[in-house]
């Protein structure tokens, strides 16, 4: 069903549903989605038992190619808080969220809390930014700001939960960096070359200090040619890059076809492991949580590529 029709279903609801969202009774939590794995386990750890929280998208799902279904639908006309990543990651939703947003839904996008001087341009997107944010973890922090502020603003009673919770978690964070920069410092610099499915990286890259290539463009929408898989398979060789990397929510033919082509000039490249790029691992999994995920990722990077 096309998202226009989607809307019309929302719309013929909302008047009936609207009193309901505004709840008065302090006694009832607070009902979050959250659109991506990331922002919904960075909610839980700021909200925890306080909101009744749903994620709208499982592991594996890219955010890129995501529709709405009717069911998202129910999420959302019962929803007091939306949180979204923006600067167009979730592409296909982006015009329901604009409709939603005249509506008057509590509807925010967690990169409004981030500062456009830390954000990386890109031309090649819709927004002209690049919005995979979550791969920088000073980035990350500012976006666990603003959800504990969104959530003391309409839930004040619970302010204090909130902003305790953002403090431990903040403190997580700090950790979980110290943890990945001593395993990165492993890796020689000349060594940190990360060539990956598609273009998700870039974040990673300008914090942790990586030469970083994407088969495809920031969008999972792109299509690599085969003119981007020669120039590729060129500059492995000329670096000497010793391991590229498959993404879980993308398919692996592309550096398939990668590998290939640097085997036809002569040359092996192995593939270093799956990285989780747009989605976190399963819930059950150290790699369903965002720290789990970072932490994952640069074992498996830096264990590849030394």
């Amino acid at each position: 069903m096309k998202i226009i029709s989607l809307f019309l279903i929302f719309s013929s609801i909302f008047i009936i549903s609207c009193n309901g969202n505004n709840k008065s009774n302090e006694n009832k939590k607070l009902k979050v989605v959250a659109t991506t794995t990331m922002i919904n386990d960075l909610v839980k750890n700021i909200a925890g038992e306080k909101v009744e929280l749903k994620g709208l998208m499982r592991a594996g799902v890219d955010p890129h190619l995501y529709k709405a279904t009717e069911g998202d639908m129910n999420l959302f006309l019962n929803a007091d808080l939306v949180f979204y990543n923006g600067l167009h990651l979730e592409g296909k939703l982006v015009e329901l969220f604009e409709k939603m947003s005249k509506r008057g839904r509590n509807l925010f996008a967690i990169s409004d809390g981030i500062d456009k001087s830390m954000l990386i341009s890109s031309s090649e997107f819709a927004n002209n930014y690049d919005p995979h944010i979550w791969f920088d973890i000073e980035i990350w922090k500012k976006a666990a700001e603003y959800v504990a502020k969104k959530l003391a603003d309409i839930d004040s009673s619970n302010k204090d939960f909130y902003y305790g919770n953002l403090k431990s978690y903040l403190n997580d964070l700090d950790s979980a960096e110290n943890v990945i920069k001593q395993k990165i410092n492993e890796l020689p610099k000349e060594q940190r070359i990360l060539i990956t499915a598609h273009d998700a990286f870039n974040y990673f890259g300008r914090a942790y200090g990586f030469e970083v290539k994407g088969l495809q463009g920031i969008s999972t929408l792109s299509e690599a040619s085969v003119f981007d898989v020669q120039n590729l398979a060129n500059f492995i060789i000329d670096k000497n890059v010793k391991a590229v990397f498959v993404e879980t929510s993308v398919p692996m033919k592309n550096i398939e076809a990668l590998r290939q082509a640097v085997k036809s000039k002569g040359r092996e490249i192995k593939i270093g492991g799956e990285l989780f790029s747009d989605s976190l691992g399963n819930t059950d999994s150290p790699e369903g949580t965002y720290i789990g995920m970072m932490i994952h990722n640069v074992n498996t990077i830096v264990n590849s590529l030394k």
